[in-house]
């Protein structure tokens, strides 16, 4: 049994009625102390501005930056497409194409304008003035996630485009992180992460002007920020820790099943990776595949982490118990890997993203398919939506009538305005008929 790994293994009836919260944020006293934490970062980036941004830089990210090198400069972008090849330059444009895609043909959608007896009403789009966008970097760099933040936001027309992102040991922003803001079209780039540079983004320092609004999924110290700035800024969602449920049946493979679990187990030791199915061989095949892969698996330590912290496998008598689990835990990635996906798919109401069939893996939708892969995870996809153009822009919506249109709705306004006791509001519109 030297190949079995710890996961746990559920009967659906036999559920701990907690199953569904993420470690993560189960304990109180730790989130208190996290929370107190990044506060003490806000409070002190916005007594001290680029001061805090040299001094928590220093830190957490190990390296010693003076005030005036926190923007990438030009020539640090010409360097950086030295440093990559041919090949990822290609990928990075691909990826921003597809993207670009389907966001545009998401933004056409939106434009709505109807008219009916004498009053039109059309409703417009109008892009966000300034967004920050987080990318992750340090220890591992993530260009795919600016181009997801990035490339909605410039299809919506955003005229400033700010990348944040923490810097290596060596005082630097990870080259395809560059090469990716430069292809992207971003405005500024700086060397800054975790909770100090939300903060930086959200009340500005001497260097980093404000934005509007913040984006981009991060560690616990940068979802816990952004939560707390979002009195004062708008933001897309609390993005953590990356997720991914697996609903399948005996039709489905195990090997793949379980490399798609550890596909999202390597992002973190805090991923979380699961699989819902009504086959306990299935079950009992994916715990011995993740035993054999997870043993000779890049990323191990991080993998065996993971799956033993976070990971399960739930077994259920019916498919219907499946996608009742499903929706409870609202995951970030949902893959249907059962007979008929299709009809399991129309059935699920929470969900970050859902990927339909043995062909679809997690990997596809991060970097292939155009979708993006910003998602609400830790269970906010039963409320939350994954990042898109819309969440770049502002709806607004334009009225014009005519004094006939307005005319035939007069007693209307006058009986509600009556109701609610808001007699000087029916004045407003008598007034227009005096003569």
């Amino acid at each position: 049994m030297q190949n079995r790994l710890e996961v746990r293994v559920w009967k659906a009836k036999a559920l701990p009625l907690n199953w569904f919260k993420r470690t993560r944020t189960a304990d109180e006293k730790d989130s208190t102390a996290l929370e107190n934490s990044v506060k003490e970062i806000i409070s002190t980036v916005r007594k001290k501005g680029d001061a805090a941004l040299v001094e928590f830089t220093e830190k957490f990210d190990k390296t010693k930056l003076a005030a005036k090198n926190l923007q990438v400069i030009t020539d640090e972008i010409k360097a950086a497409y030295k440093l990559v090849s041919k090949e990822q330059v290609a990928a990075l444009k691909l990826m921003k194409d597809k993207v670009g895609a389907l966001e545009k043909l998401t933004l056409q959608q939106w434009q709505v304008k109807t008219s009916c007896e004498g009053v039109t009403v059309q409703s417009v789009l109008r892009p966000i003035e300034s967004v920050g966008c987080y990318v992750p970097g340090g220890q591992a760099a993530y260009p795919s996630t600016l181009v997801m933040t990035a490339v909605p936001a410039k299809v919506a027309g955003v005229p400033r485009i700010v990348v944040c992102s923490p810097p290596t040991a060596q005082g630097k922003i990870n080259p395809l992180i560059l090469v990716a803001a430069d292809i992207c079209g971003v405005d500024e780039v700086y060397k800054a992460g975790g909770a100090q540079s939300i903060a930086a983004l959200a009340y500005g320092t001497e260097t980093i002007q404000p934005v509007k609004k913040i984006v981009g999924p991060g560690s616990k110290y940068v979802t816990m920020a952004k939560v707390l700035v979002s009195q004062d800024v708008a933001i897309d969602m609390p993005a953590g820790p990356s997720e991914v449920l697996v609903l399948a049946d005996e039709t489905a493979n195990p090997k793949l099943v379980a490399a798609d679990m550890i596909s999202q187990a390597e992002h973190g030791a805090d991923s979380v990776a699961g699989l819902v199915t009504t086959s306990e061989k299935l079950a009992d095949d994916v715990c011995s595949w993740l035993g054999k892969m997870a043993i000779s698996a890049e990323r191990g330590k991080i993998v065996k982490k993971a799956l033993s912290t976070h990971g399960f496998i739930i077994t259920c008598e019916s498919a219907n118990q499946m996608i009742n689990l499903a929706n409870v835990f609202a995951p970030e990635h949902l893959e249907i890997v059962t007979r008929k996906p299709a009809e399991i798919a129309d059935k699920i109401i929470s969900a970050g993203l859902i990927l339909i069939g043995p062909y679809s893996p997690v990997a596809l939708s991060d970097y292939g398919s155009g979708t993006n892969h910003v998602l609400p995870t830790g269970g906010f996809g039963s409320s939350f939506s994954g990042l898109s153009v819309l969440d770049f822009t502002r709806r607004i919506n334009i009225v014009e009538s005519s004094k006939e249109g307005l005319q035939k709705l007069k007693n209307h306004v006058r009986v509600l305005t009556e109701a609610e006791n808001l007699p000087n509001h029916f004045k407003a519109v008598e007034a227009r008929f005096e003569t």
